[in-house]
């Protein structure tokens, strides 16, 4: 009773926060809606309001609605939608998503959908509404999306729930853990959740799941389809982004972080030393930080041209060195052109990013010492000896020359990468014999 009490409490405390955050936020959301473009529609889509085409498409079908919240969400997404369309063609299938660029990427990257729209923001009547709408004959959470009101609302309506490919990293559970008499109220209404390694199984466990719903199905990212990549498309990006036809070293860094671009413009300029043909490209985390790396290179004395300029038909007045990445959803592909990839988010203290992709391309990968939200899988590359961990700028320079310099080594580290992801694909399809099973034991299939 006194649990109850608390949970009921907890929601209460956690809808009037929510309410005074976003009411913070007026002055910035009317002037987004002024400069913004296409963002009324999302604000639109966010209180319930879904377009007319759309709301027509699903009227009385019961869609699958999955949700995936980002850009890597949307990437775990993608197979299983996929998979999903090529086994039940006759399904409406709906993907939710938070931010805009899950928004720009889920159009690049799922073609399968019947619809994506922007997630309702997590307050009772916005959730009832678009629930209400959408009727969903199942939520699918893609990773660790835990929103308490669509969830309570959602168990109310009885929709069954499920978490694919689930993922909790070290700091999120630490967080969960001081609540977890009422994560374990929230996570109550989920009926199975498929993690992807055992460490994330416990630490769902740990903030409150019942362990009997929890399987471990591996990491979809793994089926992901950004490692197939043509020699006609390698060329036609090397000839987009005027690369000469075979440079080397063509030298990656991916997903970069304010105080990671230093270290890669100063391991980038002794590579140079050895290779004056070298290419070098960065990919920031957030894009709207080009001008501030380019900037910074030229403090090293390497020019950058940006991405976005080029495909506006901007081109460098001058000689450049590489290329700043600025645009949402290429750097799965354009992985496949590096001889070097580093990703970012790891040699400052933020966790580290998706070292899946550059391995399904079979690349040398380098990271710093900060992995603590990938754990498994960098352990998993690193004891195959495909990812190398520095613990500084210093150590970093060194290895990326010695591994550039060292053709045998890069080789075997390219080797074990493509031997690694193609051991563990699978995922996708595990995770869906959970979503069969679930709708099978609700005789929801028709």
């Amino acid at each position: 009773m006194i649990s109850n009490l608390k949970a009921k409490s907890l929601y209460w405390l956690y809808n009037i926060l929510l309410v005074m955050y976003w009411a913070s936020l007026i002055p910035v959301l009317i002037y987004r809606l002024v400069k913004e473009e296409g963002f009324y529609q999302r604000i639109k889509q966010s209180i319930g309001y879904l377009p007319a085409d759309l709301k027509q498409k699903i009227a009385n079908r019961q869609a699958i609605w999955i949700h995936a919240a980002s850009v890597g969400e949307i990437v775990a997404a993608s197979p299983i939608v996929r998979e999903i369309r090529r086994d039940h063609p006759e399904e409406i299938l709906i993907v939710s998503v938070v931010t805009a660029t899950g928004f720009r990427m889920a159009h690049q990257i799922i073609d399968s959908a019947d619809g994506i729209l922007y997630f309702p923001l997590d307050l009772p009547y916005f959730t009832n509404r678009i629930l209400n709408i959408v009727k969903p004959k199942v939520i699918v959470l893609v990773e660790t999306e835990i929103w308490p009101n669509f969830l309570r609302i959602a168990a109310h309506k009885h929709i069954p729930v499920m978490m694919m490919n689930g993922r909790i990293s070290v700091r999120s559970a630490k967080r969960y853990r001081i609540i977890t008499f009422f994560t374990r109220r929230v996570l109550s209404t989920i009926r199975v959740f498929c993690m992807q390694s055992r460490i994330d199984a416990d630490y769902i466990i740990s903030i409150g799941a019942a362990a009997e719903k929890v399987v471990i199905t591996g990491n979809t990212k793994y089926d992901q389809t950004y490692g197939i990549v043509t020699a006609e498309e390698k060329k036609k990006l090397l000839r987009e982004f005027g690369f000469p036809d075979n440079p080397y070293p063509i030298m990656i860094a991916g997903s970069t972080h304010k105080g990671e671009n230093g270290a890669v413009y100063k391991a980038f300029s002794r590579v140079r030393e050895n290779f004056p043909e070298a290419r070098l490209i960065i990919a920031p985390r957030y894009v709207y930080q080009a001008d501030i790396i380019h900037d910074e290179g030229l403090r090293y004395g390497i020019s950058m041209a940006k991405r976005s300029d080029m495909q506006k038909g901007k081109l460098p007045s001058g000689p450049y060195d590489g290329i700043l990445l600025d645009t949402i959803g290429e750097l799965g592909r354009v992985y496949s052109l590096g001889d070097l990839i580093f990703v970012g988010g790891s040699l400052v203290r933020v966790g580290g990013h998706n070292i899946l992709e550059p391995a399904a391309h079979g690349k040398p990968i380098v990271v710093g010492p900060n992995m603590f939200n990938f754990v498994e899988i960098f352990e998993l590359l690193s004891s195959r000896g495909a990812c190398v961990m520095v613990q500084n700028e210093t150590e970093f320079i060194a290895t990326c020359i010695d591994i550039l310099t060292d053709r045998k080594r890069a080789d075997r580290m390219k080797a074990s990468c493509l031997s690694v992801v193609s051991e563990n694909q699978g995922a996708t399809a595990r995770n869906l014999q959970e979503l069969q099973r679930l709708l099978s034991d609700l005789q929801l299939w028709r």
